[in-house]
């Protein structure tokens, strides 16, 4: 690691030359297990940008494996490398927002740390913005030229296919909105920041559906490299994460991401529901006074996970956390069943539409039962 760690050490007069005069581009990694990743993207970083003065931040969402300490060593031999270590927050987006307000250069790119994104366009990237042909550079996968190492067919498939849905849905003209590999001017990014949520993973579709049209966008090809180390951080509940940005940003961000992943998340629990009282009356025969309370209690079980790990994934509950938020769940839950029933009363008595009275119910139980668990059970520190 001694030898590995030796930034600067060709041209070290350059290095302390850039750091005086203030960084033009800023490089934001997000990163989460990627310690063996670290010194080869920072290498590959200096090889690349050694006629540019730039800077590099890593921000790392507390990794187990110490990617932070890595990151952190590196920054006291070279100070174009910086680290923000993130306690109690997690999530792409969020990292990538923290990242860039925290750098300093008028250009900043988001590039991932697992070294599948060709940090060799970087210049290209930083010669379209400075010459101010665009205000948006993405790596692009879908225009020609775009060739790919490391991107299977079914991932593929599918990030083709939400590409499409995002772009028909929120009318975002560029052909890779999905793209994690881009750059933008600071500025730009800036008059957004507001605009932008802190949850998921796809910062760019957030901020190309927040500028609504108003950023000059490039596309540039790019080589899509295999991972050379650790795991890929997408997992199942990326679906559900996206479908709820895009929810948000046809509300125009009057509903939050947040909000609107804790309602999907009901929505299932409903499904789980009646499975559960089907299985409980037409398997086992039981009184449906006990089948139902057998569907509330799995659909409010099923829900509190999911809503654990993905609606408040950056206060993910763990060990006896757990178990107690489960029953605070609970408890929050069936406090919002009385108000959901409360209110579809009271609507049924003044206008006796069953149909309107149910979702004024239902919208009173959700709202009820978001606005609780964020107070008692996914409360932060």
């Amino acid at each position: 690691m001694n030898e590995a760690i030796r930034p600067g050490a060709d041209n070290p007069q350059q290095a302390q030359n850039q750091a005086q005069e203030g960084p033009e581009l800023s490089v934001i990694v997000p990163t989460f297990n990627e310690r063996d990743n670290v010194m080869v993207l920072y290498r590959r970083l200096e090889a690349t940008l050694a006629n540019i003065a730039w800077e590099v931040v890593f921000v790392d969402d507390n990794s187990p494996d110490g990617t932070w300490d890595v990151v952190r060593t590196l920054s006291q031999r070279d100070s174009r490398v910086r680290c923000v270590r993130r306690i109690g927050r997690r999530g792409l987006s969020g990292a990538c927002i923290e990242g860039i307000l925290a750098s300093s250069a008028p250009y900043v790119a988001v590039i991932d740390a697992d070294l599948q994104h060709d940090e060799t366009q970087l210049p290209k990237m930083l010669l379209l913005l400075a010459s101010d042909q665009a205000d948006l550079v993405v790596g692009s996968r879908y225009i020609e030229g775009y060739k790919s190492e490391g991107f299977n067919k079914q991932r593929a498939g599918a990030s083709a296919l939400a590409t499409e849905f995002a772009r028909k849905m929120l009318r975002v003209e560029i052909a890779d909105p999905m793209s994690g590999f881009f750059m933008i001017r600071r500025d730009r990014f800036e008059e957004l920041a507001p605009k932008l949520s802190v949850h998921g993973f796809k910062i760019l579709l957030d901020v190309v559906a927040s500028a609504h049209g108003s950023l000059r966008a490039v596309e540039i090809p790019y080589t899509f490299g295999a991972r050379q180390h650790g795991e890929s951080k997408l997992d199942s509940m990326v679906a559900l994460d996206f479908l709820g940005l895009v929810l948000a940003k046809l509300s125009n961000d009057v509903v939050s991401l947040r909000f609107i992943l804790f309602a999907m998340v009901g929505g299932i629990g409903l499904v789980v529901h009646l499975a559960t009282l089907f299985i409980a009356l037409q398997l086992f025969k039981a009184p449906f006074a006990e089948a139902q309370a057998a569907g509330a209690i799995v659909a409010m079980t099923s829900n509190f996970i999911l809503n654990n790990f993905l609606t408040y994934r950056d206060q993910r509950l763990k060990g006896f956390a757990l178990l107690r938020g489960l029953i605070a769940f609970y408890i929050v839950c069936s406090v919002g069943l009385l108000a959901n029933v409360g209110v579809a009363f009271s609507v049924y008595d003044q206008e006796p539409i069953w149909w309107l009275a149910g979702m004024a119910g239902a919208l009173m139980g959700v709202v009820w039962n978001y606005a609780m668990s964020g107070l008692f059970v996914w409360r932060k520190k």
